[in-house]
């Protein structure tokens, strides 16, 4: 999940599996998969940026499973 701010200065947490589109529309437009919308003052860039980390931390590069020498023989 990642921290988001409202327009009002309210903080919510959103869980990142279910965003399908960051938009700078001018303001940040996210949208879910159940077509649910929210309007954030958080930049698109930040959003991404934020979701990356997320990712790298829960399946980092280094910890990916190997495949074997023998796979294409």
């Amino acid at each position: 999940m990642i921290k988001l701010t409202r327009f009002n200065g309210n903080t919510f947490y959103l869980n990142i599996t279910h965003i399908e589109t960051v938009e700078a529309t001018p303001d940040t437009v996210i949208t879910l998969f159940n077509d649910r919308k929210y309007i954030v003052k958080d930049s698109a860039e930040s959003i991404a940026e934020r979701v990356q980390a997320f990712y790298q931390n829960v399946h980092p590069v280094s910890s990916a499973p190997k495949m074997p020498d023998d796979v294409n023989e």
